[in-house]
């Protein structure tokens, strides 16, 4: 006589962040890792980038700042598709890194490196 209504539930990754232990359960590498890919590309880049604007006096800075949005491009790419990061993720790393490669100065490998081994590490523990 009643119909049964079939409904899927359905789990969102962004519940398990609003709680204090969502965080926790990602794990420390999928939250702050990056794809050793990516994080090899940013150094690079970063280094490219911060060699010609030393040798051009800064006047290729806007060519710098475009550089790294396409960058920040790449690497939200690589962390989508090779990572395993939803888009939010994947979206605030890749703004992160072009953030810090658009500044004149070469602090990317400073957090880049390590996040890089922490995707490794990441990478390693999944298997």
């Amino acid at each position: 006589m009643f119909k049964q209504s079939k409904l899927q539930v359905r789990t969102d990754d962004r519940q398990d962040m609003a709680s204090p232990q969502g965080g926790a359960t990602r794990g420390l590498a999928q939250v702050f890792g990056l794809s050793p890919r990516a994080a090899f590309l940013a150094v690079l880049v970063d280094l490219l980038v911060f060699s010609g604007d030393t040798l051009s006096l800064e006047t290729l800075l806007p060519l710098g700042i475009g550089i790294a949005g396409v960058l920040g491009f790449i690497i939200y790419r690589i962390q989508r598709h090779s990572y395993g990061d939803d888009h939010d993720a994947a979206l605030t790393k890749a703004l992160i890194v072009a953030l810090v490669t658009a500044i004149p100065v070469p602090i990317t490998p400073f957090f880049a490196i390590p996040s890089g081994l922490l995707g490794i590490v990441g990478a390693i523990t999944r298997k």
